[in-house]
């Protein structure tokens, strides 16, 4: 089973529904005994940085680090990815995981912000969550802040510099664009994670 974390700012009938389609065993869940139950998380999320609190509040912080601790595999989509990291500049004094090092930043005034629309992935050789899909293939973002290039990083987007559009390491995915809103492209990375 999958759980797609419930914290009040996920695009969760979408990533549902896309699931769905592809014949994936998934609840919709803000219990953190659910989370810990899962097979498999997903972390989706849309907005401010600050929805994250949130996760404390309901106690979900815990379950989601006991649950990527035990090795199932963990996905997070835009908010969920950035959650990942150290934290955001968007609200310093709400903590990310740390999982990955570093911090969110706001794109550079030069471009225009929100990033929204449609970008192509720079993939490289070796992910598991973007086992065949085409390199500079396109998936759809919105965000205004972005992830930081990391070692993990398995796909590069570019705009106004370049960011971490997914990461991966061992067990745990990120993408900062949107999976359930990208096409034929996003459901075959859905359909990679429900295999991994």
């Amino acid at each position: 089973m999958i759980a797609i974390v419930d914290y009040g700012a996920g695009n969760l009938n979408s990533v549902k529904k896309a699931l769905d389609y592809l014949g994936a065993d998934v609840v919709v869940t803000g219990q953190p005994e659910t989370v810990v139950a899962a097979d498999k998380i997903l972390l989706p999320g849309v907005g401010h940085f600050s929805s994250l609190r949130a996760l404390d509040r309901a106690g979900l912080r815990e379950a989601l680090l006991q649950a990527a601790s035990a090795g199932k595999p963990f996905l997070g989509i835009c908010l969920g990815m950035q959650w990942l990291f150290e934290g955001s500049e968007e609200c310093s004094e709400v903590a990310g995981a740390g999982i990955f090092p570093g911090r969110c930043r706001q794109f550079p005034s030069s471009v225009k912000s929100p990033h929204v629309g449609w970008n192509s992935l720079a993939i490289q050789e070796g992910s598991r969550l973007l086992q065949g899909i085409a390199q500079d293939s396109f998936v759809y973002y919105t965000h205004s802040f972005h992830a930081p290039v990391v070692s993990a990083m398995t796909a590069a987007g570019e705009y106004g510099l370049q960011f971490a559009a997914a990461v991966e390491h061992g067990n745990i995915f990120g993408v900062q664009f949107h999976p359930e809103k990208s096409g034929d492209v996003g459901l075959a990375i859905l359909k990679n994670f429900c295999e991994v």
